[in-house]
């Protein structure tokens, strides 16, 4: 077990380094074999009709002036080690993990990030507990139940929760059940606020989310109760609870863990539709309002935001496949 553990941890390290060598190329690469000049570049960080003296400003402060293999281990310093920033003859330190300061704002992008994080991690834990059991519950008795009447109707609703978007129910949600809408409060200040105003987006994202998981874990549990080991667990004379819950749907957790590892780790970096329908300020939103004020660092740290979430997620899964099948462990 501790060298799968051991494995995995490399392979994470490895995919996380791969992420921000293309993520540093999405930035400052792919510009240039676009066609851009370095100035044409560094005017976009500047903002709308920038001298030249902005510009030469701006290049020497990002760095931009300097070889891109020089520019790149800048940028992996700054994320762990920190970082000086140039402002004419001053500089200034960018603390770990630096992804550089906002045009608009002028604030270091990690303490804003950390400041929405409580947010998106609040909406992300309770929606997923919710899809979770709900979802796995329904299509584990939709299988045991095929053909009957709660098998139609949880899947025709199972079909109906992955078609509606996001923004029409909970539009819709908010306009029958919240017209004031709903204000965010920190569990630290107020847990039952906290609750109540997250109580409808985590219902509105867990009605699309569990549709997938119960179809999902109802073809799983159809193909699982036809195998020679579930009537071999019958033969023995275990009880249908047993053979249902140990036997049967322990092997079918590996394609939901999958899905629910992917899942957890995209709605981390930013439940982007849930967020902004319901007003919350999370990562989502963050990443909406950066992408309309072209404030490259903060779209830069919530992209490796993001993908540090996906990575760590996956990691997560692959160490619970093995406890959940033990035959991953080879």
């Amino acid at each position: 077990m501790a060298s799968f553990l051991a494995r995995r941890l490399l392979g994470a390290i490895v995919l996380l380094v791969i992420t921000s060598i293309v993520t540093f190329g999405i930035f400052f690469i792919v510009p240039r074999l676009a066609g851009q000049t370095v100035d044409q570049l560094a005017a976009q960080y500047v903002g709308k009709d920038p001298s030249q003296e902005e510009i030469e400003a701006t290049k020497v402060k990002l760095g931009l002036d300097k070889p891109l293999v020089v520019q790149y281990g800048q940028f992996v310093k700054g994320i762990v080690a920190g970082r000086d920033f140039e402002f004419g003859p001053d500089k200034e330190y960018c603390p770990p993990p630096c992804f550089g300061y906002s045009f608009k704002t002028q604030r270091p992008v990690w303490p804003d990030l950390m400041d929405r994080i409580g947010v998106t991690a609040s909406l992300a834990a309770g929606a997923s507990i919710l899809w979770l059991v709900a979802g796995v519950a329904i299509g584990v008795l939709s299988a045991l139940r095929k053909g009957t009447f709660f098998d139609r109707a949880a899947m025709l609703v199972a079909l109906g929760g992955v078609s509606l978007p996001i923004f029409f129910t909970g539009l819709l949600s908010l306009a029958l059940f919240r017209p004031s809408g709903v204000n965010y409060v920190p569990l630290t200040e107020n847990p039952l606020e906290w609750a109540d105003n997250l109580l409808l987006p985590w219902v509105t994202l867990a009605f699309l989310y569990a549709a997938l998981y119960a179809r999902l874990t109802r073809a799983g549990m159809l193909e699982t109760m036809g195998e020679d080991f579930i009537r071999t667990a019958r033969a023995k004379g275990l009880t249908e609870p047993v053979v249902v819950t140990r036997h049967a749907l322990r092997a079918t957790l590996t394609p939901i863990l999958t899905v629910f590892g992917l899942d957890i780790g995209l709605l981390l970096g930013g439940a982007v539709l849930t967020e902004s329908t319901y007003s919350l300020p999370g990562i989502g939103r963050y990443a909406i309002d950066a992408i309309n004020n072209n404030d490259l660092p903060q779209v830069l740290g919530v992209t490796m935001l993001a993908a540090l979430f996906i990575v760590v997620a996956n990691l997560t899964v692959d160490i619970l496949y093995a406890v959940a099948d033990p035959r991953v462990r080879l």
